[in-house]
């Protein structure tokens, strides 16, 4: 689905263009809805909550059957609940892979479309081509700003401007909390593989284990209701730049 921006008011002005990139000219960018993504896109995050609550519970559940232990000896636990709890943190794991590789495949197909989308708005308003919306996810350290610089130049292109032609962005508070929070997540599931150690004997080793997932899982969530949040302020910021132009009615 495509849709089209409506024209200017008489006599008002575009504010003045970006620079121009260098480089060869890119294909003309299209125009498309972000709508049906983002719809699909918070399904997904919303199923990523849901998984981590399971595992929150899962590992609190285990947590306070390692506490019962007695001299940190691991053999002291209940073995056959120590087996469920195993199994249900398993499942609890596999289902938080699941809808992250889900939601992180949609959000891609989404933040790259909202990126096109921008160009159209702004057709000099970004540093890097169309690609690095995907492509700057994969790059080890730089992924750690490159995804948010086109996040702020892709929010920048999809504000409206007054009557006057002078822009005036949308308070871009969604798209630095959703940053921050998904950066200290992706810190902390690092640092996870680091801590947690499942082959320990010890019961409080495995315990402060599950209590650090909880913590990270607890980040996730965060991120995850910021993500959200990112992605539908952004996808009607668009929605209304191309349905009433790029002038603000009000």
């Amino acid at each position: 689905m495509s849709f089209s921006p409506v024209g200017p008011p008489p006599g008002a002005q575009y504010p003045a263009p970006y620079p121009a990139p260098a480089g060869p000219p890119a294909a003309t960018a299209v125009l498309r809805s972000p709508l049906g993504l983002a719809t699909a896109v918070v399904v997904l995050l919303s199923l990523v909550i849901a998984a981590d609550v399971v595992d929150i519970v899962a590992e609190a559940s285990r947590y306070a059957l390692l506490d019962t232990a007695v001299g940190d000896v691991l053999a002291t636990v209940d073995q056959s609940a120590l087996n469920r709890s195993d199994l249900w943190v398993g499942v609890a794991a596999g289902l938080q892979f699941l809808t992250l590789v889900g939601s992180a495949v949609l959000f891609l197909i989404w933040f790259h479309r909202v990126r096109t989308n921008g160009e159209v708005f702004a057709p000099n308003g970004f540093e890097k081509g169309r690609g690095w919306a995907i492509g700057g996810w994969f790059i080890p350290i730089g992924n750690l700003w490159i995804p948010s610089k086109i996040a702020r130049e892709t929010w920048v292109a999809s504000s409206q401007t007054t009557q006057d032609g002078r822009l005036r962005p949308a308070d871009s508070g969604p798209v630095a909390y959703w940053w921050a929070a998904w950066v200290a997540s992706w810190i902390l599931d690092a640092l996870a593989t680091r801590v947690t150690n499942e082959n320990s004997v010890y019961a409080d080793d495995l315990r402060d284990a599950a209590g650090f997932t909880i913590a990270v899982d607890a980040v996730d969530i965060l991120a995850a209701v910021l993500a959200i949040l990112f992605v539908r302020k952004l996808t009607a910021m668009q929605h209304r730049k191309a349905t009433e132009g790029p002038f603000a009615l009000s």
